[in-house]
């Protein structure tokens, strides 16, 4: 009977090892099955719809910007100092919105250089000997008027050289030349340097010594340096008005012949963007421009125009 009963405990056991494995077998099958569907069903939800709408909105705006060709405007600091840029450039854009302007403000002299070097596609300059000799040279496409103010003479009040009222531009030169009263000269072959130049060679004068001083800088730093100091200078009216408010300069000498300042716009032969010179001369020199911004610039904060058109008068 011993025997017996020990193989009888030794199958139940058995039979007792074999179940407690195959529940187990079950369950980690089980459990197998679970992990696989949570996983599934993570992987499922990992590749969301929204990056690829993310990859493609973020695309969109290069597109735009690679439709967009550069147009580089060369111009005098006057327009930009006198704010007219700041109306112009965003209307063209408007009109033109394929251009992406870039605008270059330096002295006249500097801008034709531009242009001559194929760095410009279209100049905006006011320096009417030096642009003959850059169309000339074959340099320039097409030639038009587009606007004009005048230059003026400004100094302090005090008026050291006795010039307030003059009508002639030369003779007031003359006098401060003989008062070596303190004239501060752009000297950057700019518009404004050049009809300088014209004014003292007219005045049979070479300007020299301590009280002819050079700023280097464009026309709104002059008036800046020519106030700190108390001298005298020559500057573009649009100019002076837009910073007479920071300034104790007064006009002293206006209205001579020899004082007219006309500003051309010019497309550039070797231009990279002649389509977009061509386009930006003709907008500049339509009737639209000419008459809704440009004539109406400076009036309603300075009671004045700054600049009258004459695209279509100019000969």
């Amino acid at each position: 009977m011993e025997g017996a009963d020990l193989k009888r405990t030794a199958l139940v056991l058995l039979s007792s090892l074999v179940f407690v494995l195959v529940a187990g077998a079950i369950a980690v099958g089980c459990g197998s099955g679970t992990t696989t569907t949570t996983t599934a069903s993570a992987t499922t939800a990992v590749p969301q719809t929204t990056l690829p709408q993310q990859t493609t909105t973020a695309a969109a705006p290069t597109t735009t910007a690679a439709a967009k060709s550069a147009l580089m405007l060369a111009t005098t600091t006057s327009t930009k100092d006198s704010g007219l840029l700041d109306v112009l450039i965003p209307a063209f854009n408007r009109d033109y919105p394929q251009y992406e302007v870039k605008v270059v403000a330096v002295g006249s002299g500097e801008a034709l250089k531009m242009g001559e070097t194929g760095d410009a596609d279209v100049l905006l300059v006011h320096s009417p000997a030096a642009e003959e000799t850059f169309m000339t040279a074959g340099f320039g496409g097409v030639r038009r008027a587009v606007m004009y103010n005048d230059f003026i003479i400004v100094g302090p009040a005090a008026d050291p050289a006795k010039i307030k009222g003059l009508t002639s531009a030369a003779d007031a030169f003359k006098k401060v030349a003989e008062a070596k009263a303190a004239f501060f000269t752009r000297n950057d072959k700019s518009g404004t340097y050049t009809k300088e130049l014209a004014i003292w060679k007219a005045a049979a004068v070479t300007p020299a010594g301590d009280w002819y001083q050079s700023t280097g800088q464009g026309m709104g730093e002059t008036l800046t340096i020519t106030d700190q100091k108390g001298g005298y200078t020559l500057s573009d009216r649009a100019t002076f008005l837009t910073k007479k408010s920071s300034l104790k300069l007064e006009i002293l000498v206006e209205g001579d012949k020899a004082l007219f300042n006309q500003y051309h716009v010019i497309t550039v032969k070797s231009a990279k963007n002649a389509q977009g010179a061509t386009d930006f001369l003709t907008w500049i020199t339509s009737s639209n421009v000419q008459s809704d911004l440009i004539a109406t610039y400076g009036v309603e904060k300075f009671g004045q125009q700054l600049f009258i058109p004459n695209a279509t008068t100019a000969k």
